[in-house]
């Protein structure tokens, strides 16, 4: 995913990041509480998504799920603005985040991450019959983007014109009514939102064959949690070894790109 906290919220990280060793999670605390606490933004179809009974669902839950029955604890959800989740793992509130995060070197200064278990697009969606065909269309244009994501950061990076929103469901939105131009999103829940979109909306749209970028995906934790983050590597790698990781991503209809083949 998914995604990147802003230059302004990296240096809180940094403040905050020596006040909260102290509460970091470890593998002897998760396991002493019975339960692995995880912070995700349900609305990042198919990676996890709010259900209609309240419950989160998903790719990353499924992976979740498993990683909490091996570790022989409860999975407990919080359901938190994605731009709020690194700051609530460094500062002891969530064990983890666990909400589509691509791993970046700017992320890396502040939290651990865990080995990727995938690799992901930053997709270009924009309303059928748009102008715009490509990438190198985009220069001049206006693009929405969820806050505190690495479409965000790519974006500001590359000298585009943004507009954030708090959640994909308003970035969507924004290149429905034409406030923007392009949406930038994960490609796995750009086709799923887009998908959607078309099945109930007069005005379609669609997604450019040009990728942004391509980046992994992993957990993330605080620094200090090097024993919880070695033992959920040891569970999701040998998901991704054994074919589970392949085959949650079948379960909800999304293509599989391995971590493999950034090598």
């Amino acid at each position: 995913m998914k995604k990147f906290v802003c230059f302004v919220l990296c240096a809180l990280l940094t403040v905050f990041s020596c006040a909260a060793l102290a509460d970091v999670a470890t593998l002897t605390s998760v396991k002493d509480s019975g339960e692995l606490v995880i912070a995700s933004s349900p609305d990042f179809p198919p990676f996890e998504s709010l259900q209609g009974d309240g419950s989160v669902a998903g790719i990353e839950i499924d992976i979740m799920e498993a990683v909490a029955e091996k570790l022989g604890v409860k999975l407990t959800i919080e359901q938190v603005n994605f731009d709020s989740i690194l700051l609530g793992v460094m500062n002891g509130s969530y064990d983890m985040g666990v909400s589509g995060f691509s791993v970046t070197e700017e992320r890396k200064k502040n939290v651990l991450f865990t080995d990727p278990y995938c690799l992901a697009a930053q997709a270009i969606v924009v309303v059928e019959g748009n102008a715009i065909a490509s990438k190198a269309d985009l220069d001049g244009k206006l693009i929405s983007v969820q806050s505190g994501t690495t479409a965000e950061l790519f974006c500001l990076q590359n000298g585009y014109s943004i507009d954030a929103y708090t959640t994909n469901v308003d970035a969507e939105l924004a290149v429905m009514n034409g406030t923007v131009d392009a949406w930038v999103i994960d490609d796995l829940t750009a086709a799923e939102m887009v998908a959607a979109n078309n099945a109930g909306n007069g005005k379609k749209l669609v997604i450019l064959p040009d990728a942004m970028t391509t980046e992994p995906y992993a957990f993330a934790f605080a620094k200090g949690s090097d024993d919880l983050v070695e033992a959920i590597n040891e569970i999701v790698n040998a998901m991704v070894a054994d074919g589970t990781v392949k085959a949650l991503f079948d379960k909800y209809g999304a293509p599989y790109t391995s971590p493999a083949s950034a090598n």
